[in-house]
C-alpha cells in the first residue's frame, strides 16, 4: 500500500510529519513521492497565515484529483488547517476523507487504516495534549535535524491565531529532548536545530523558570552533535544566562533567530509585545558585543493596522541601522478570530506589500555589505551536497539555518560526504550566497 505524505509549513510542521511518516512506514505503509502512486495521501496543512491557508487548500484540492486520475483512495487532511477549519473542511472540500489535528497526529495510522476500509473517522483530541519522544523518518538528509522542544504559544500577540490551533505553551520534558537528541545524533545527524513557538521561554510550565540553558548544556554534552542552532527566541526572554552560554559553548553556533515583529513603541504594544525598541537596541548591542561575529536573524511585519508613513520610515531606518545579517519582512495579514483583525486604520493590502518589498530592498543592500565583508575570512562550513556538473559543494556556514538563509558555493573535485565539517575561504559573494574554496577538515567548531 503506497502512501504520500506532503508537509506544508513551519519546521515545527516538518517534525510531526517525520513522526507521521515513521508511524506509517512501520505499519507496513511504502512511501512514496509520486501523488499518482499513492493510494493514500496525507497533506500536514498550515494555517499561519492567508498565503499559507491557501496553499494548503490548493494541495488539498490538487490531491484530491488523484481520486479520480490517480490510484487514490484516501485522502487525509492534518495539521493547523485541519484543526482551525474542520468544519469548513468537511463542507468545502468533500473529497478530503478524514482528519488529523494538530495533537492527533499520532493517531495516523488508526485513522488511515479505519477510511482504507470504508470507515472514516476524524482524530481531533484536545489540542493541548502533548504528543513527543515519538520515533522519526527524517527528511532533512540527515545530517541535520530539527528538535521541537515545546507546543503551542501562551503570547496571544494581537496578529496572530496560532493559540487558537495549536494550544497553550506545552514543554517537553528534558529526558525525552536529550534521549531524542542521541538518537538522532547515533543516526548521523551531527547538526540540531532547536525549535518550537518560542523557545526562549522553554521548561517554564515543567521547571518553574525557563530553563533553556540547562537543556543546551545537557544537549551539547550529547557525543555526536557538532552544532546546535536556536531559532524562534523571543527578544524579551533572552536573558544573560543564554547569551553567556552562547558565548562560551563551542557547540551552539553562534547564530540567533529573534523575531521582533516591528521597532516602533506603538505598534509593538498594539500587537502585544513586550518588547521596546530601546530595549531590542540594548539586547542586539549587547549579543554583538559577547559574541563577536554572531549572525542574527529577525522578522518582520510591515502594513500592521494604524502603521503610519512615519512610524514605516522609522522602520526603515531602524532596519538600515542594525544591519540585521538575516531579515524576513511580511505583509500584515488580517487572521480571522485576531485581535488586530478588528482594529481600525486597516491598511490596503497593495501598500501593506509595498512595504514589505521596501524593507526587503534596503535589507538586499545591507546582505550584499555583509557579505562581501567576509570575502578572505575563513569560516567554518558542513557540506549540504554537491552540483556534480560542475564539481561543486554546496555547504553551510554557522551564519545559515536551511533553507531560510544562504548557501557557501566551492569547486572541489573530491566526494565529501554530506555533514562533513569543512573550513572554507571566501573569495565572492552573490547577495546572502559566498564562493570559496575548502581549505581543511580541521576540528568540529564554528569559526568566525
Amino acid at each position: 500500500m503506497k502512501l504520500m505524505l506532503l508537509s506544508l509549513g513551519c519546521d515545527k510542521n516538518l517534525v510531526d510529519s517525520e513522526m507521521m511518516t515513521a508511524a506509517l512506514s512501520e505499519a507496513g505503509f511504502e512511501l512514496t513521492d509520486e501523488a499518482s502512486e499513492a493510494e493514500v495521501i496525507v497533506v500536514n496543512t498550515c494555517s499561519f497565515i492567508m498565503d499559507a491557508k491557501e496553499e494548503s487548500i490548493n494541495a488539498l484540492i490538487e490531491c484530491g484529483r488523484m481520486k479520480e486520475e490517480g490510484v487514490c483512495r484516501v485522502l487525509i487532511a492534518a495539521g493547523c488547517l485541519a484543526q482551525r477549519y474542520a468544519a469548513e473542511i468537511k463542507e468545502e472540500l468533500p473529497e478530503v476523507d478524514a482528519l488529523v489535528g494538530t495533537a492527533s497526529f499520532d493517531r495516523i495510522v488508526e485513522v488511515a487504516e479505519a477510511a482504507l476500509k470504508g470507515q472514516p473517522f476524524d482524530a481531533m483530541e484536545d489540542m493541548n495534549r502533548l504528543v513527543c519522544g515519538k520515533r522519526r523518518l527524517l527528511s532533512t538528509g540527515g545530517h541535520y535535524a530539527y528538535l521541537k522542544i515545546a507546543e503551542g504559544c501562551d503570547k496571544r500577540c494581537s496578529y496572530c491565531a496560532i493559540p487558537s490551533f495549536r494550544g497553550r505553551y506545552r514543554s517537553v520534558p528534558e529526558e525525552i529532548l536529550v534521549s531524542e537528541a542521541e538518537t538522532l545524533a547515533a543516526g548521523g545527524v551531527s547538526e540540531l536545530i532547536v525549535v518550537a513557538q518560542e523557545t526562549t521561554v522553554y521548561g517554564a510550565d515543567l521547571y518553574g523558570k525557563p530553563s533553556l540553558p540547562r537543556l543546551l548544556k545537557k544537549l551539547a554534552a550529547v557525543d555526536g552533535l557538532n552544532w546546535i542552532r536556536i531559532l524562534y527566541a523571543y527578544p524579551e526572554d533572552i536573558d544573560d544566562e543564554l547569551i553567556e552560554l552562547m558565548a562560551t559553548e563551542k557547540k551552539i553556533c553562534p547564530y540567533l533567530d529573534l523575531p521582533i515583529q516591528h521597532c516602533e513603541d506603538r505598534i509593538l504594544k498594539e500587537m502585544g509585545r513586550r518588547s521596546r525598541k530601546e530595549e531590542l537596541c540594548a539586547l542586539i548591542e549587547k549579543l554583538r558585543n559577547r559574541i563577536p561575529g554572531i549572525a542574527l536573524r529577525t522578522s518582520l511585519i510591515t502594513g500592521f493596522p494604524g502603521e503610519t508613513e512615519e512610524e514605516f520610515e522609522a522602520l526603515k531606518s531602524f532596519v538600515s541601522e542594525m544591519r540585521f545579517d538575516r531579515l524576513g519582512a511580511f505583509a500584515y495579514s488580517a487572521e480571522e478570530g485576531t485581535k488586530a483583525a478588528l482594529m481600525p486604520g486597516q491598511i490596503p493590502e497593495e501598500l501593506r506589500a509595498e512595504r514589505r518589498d521596501e524593507i526587503m530592498r534596503i535589507q538586499s543592500g545591507i546582505a550584499e555589505e555583509i557579505s562581501r565583508g567576509l570575502v578572505g575570512k575563513k569560516l567554518r562550513c558542513i557540506v549540504e551536497g554537491r552540483l556534480p556538473e560542475d564539481d561543486t559543494l554546496v555547504l553551510r556556514s554557522y551564519r545559515d539555518a536551511p533553507d531560510v538563509d544562504g548557501y557557501v558555493f566551492a569547486r572541489c573535485g573530491r566526494d565529501i560526504m554530506s555533514g562533513t565539517p569543512v573550513e572554507v575561504r571566501i573569495t565572492g559573494c552573490d547577495g546572502y550566497d559566498l564562493t570559496g574554496v575548502i581549505e581543511d577538515g580541521g576540528d568540529d567548531e564554528p569559526s568566525q
